[in-house]
């Protein structure tokens, strides 16, 4: 038992120990996987870390690039501020000077208002002239187209005016036209003148019984003898002493009426204020009165005025027309105008 078998070897603690070849053999198939594993991982970790120092670079690149544009930025920013502040300052100013412009704008507004209230006042008040005008032409004249000029312009300026509410007063004006238009016309103008022109000619008309004028008689012959030298004009004042003793005169028609010495003065008086009291009827419109002085002063012309005058006989022929002339028409009143100008009034002082 105690006998050492040559088959169990005596282990020696100084020796290694003693692999066995199937152990190496097992050894070797695991450290091959286990080196190319080591290898991949290395190359992988070489890989990994020559990306992540790339990677490195381009955030640094990034973040310088971030720290210029941010320092761009900043600059940018700080412009804008500037702007923005020198923006807002003349804003303030702008608003300043709007504020101001307001102001003015409204005293101006208030300015224009007041203008415009007294344009219209003063051009109310001449309409206001122009119907009071044509109302007393009307009533104490009798003088149509006048007031018809009054009344049209008194209506051109309210066209100008173009208020809605001027219309009513339009409107009256417009028919207080109209009828004035319907009226027959009646020259008061032209017959005063015509009544003038003869009244003026009065001196002029000679006597049927003396044949023309002394007067003018002496005047010609004046204008006459005037050149001629002293002889002659001794001899022309001899002539005129002869014819002055000396008349022949017709006797063999109507006897003229004879006047006595010094009448044919008052005679011509007299003719001249009956045409003058026929002017005067005439502006009062009395159809009685005119046609009675009208008639007196053609009996007169023809009674003691020469009717071959032609002078004379214009006058009689002027004097028969006018006598056949009507001057009284019966003549609208002009109310629905005055109550529209003043229901305007009215509605001015309420507003």
């Amino acid at each position: 038992m105690n006998a050492e078998t040559p088959s169990s070897p005596v282990s020696d603690p100084d020796l290694p120990p003693v692999v066995p070849a199937r152990a190496r053999k097992g050894i070797a198939v695991w450290v091959l996987p286990v080196l190319v594993l080591a290898g991949l991982l290395a190359w992988h970790w070489f890989e990994t870390r020559q990306q992540i120092n790339e990677l490195r670079q381009g955030v640094s690149r990034q973040l310088a690039d971030a720290a210029v544009t941010s320092r761009n930025d900043a600059q940018i920013d700080q412009q804008l501020l500037q702007r923005a502040k020198a923006l807002d300052e003349r804003l303030a100013a702008v608003e300043q000077r709007l504020a101001e412009t307001r102001d003015q704008e409204a005293v101006l507004q208030t300015l224009f208002q007041d203008v415009a209230k007294g344009r219209e006042e003063a051009e109310l008040l001449e309409i206001e002239q122009a119907v009071t005008l044509a109302v007393q032409q009307i009533q104490l004249a009798g003088n149509v187209p006048v007031a018809l000029l009054a009344l049209r312009s008194a209506d051109a300026q309210l066209a100008r005016l173009d208020k809605a509410r001027h219309l009513p007063l339009r409107k009256a004006l417009a028919a207080d036209i109209a009828r004035l238009n319907e009226l027959p016309l009646v020259d008061v103008p032209g017959i005063s003148l015509r009544l003038e022109q003869i009244v003026a000619g009065i001196d002029k008309f000679p006597f049927a019984v003396h044949g023309r004028p002394v007067e003018a008689a002496a005047e010609a012959a004046a204008d006459e003898v005037s050149a001629l030298p002293w002889w002659r004009l001794v001899l022309a004042d001899l002539w005129q002493e002869t014819r002055s003793m000396i008349r022949i005169q017709r006797f063999d028609r109507e006897e003229p009426a004879l006047l006595a010495p010094g009448q044919g003065f008052f005679l011509r008086e007299n003719l001249r204020l009956r045409l003058l009291s026929a002017r005067l009827a005439l502006f009062a419109r009395e159809q009685r009165t005119f046609r009675n002085e009208l008639t007196v002063a053609g009996s007169w012309l023809e009674k003691y005025f020469s009717t071959e005058d032609r002078a004379v006989q214009a006058a009689i022929e002027q004097i028969k027309a006018l006598s056949a002339a009507e001057i009284v028409i019966d003549l609208p009143d002009l109310r629905a105008s005055q109550q529209a100008l003043l229901t305007l009034r009215e509605e001015k002082v309420a507003r």
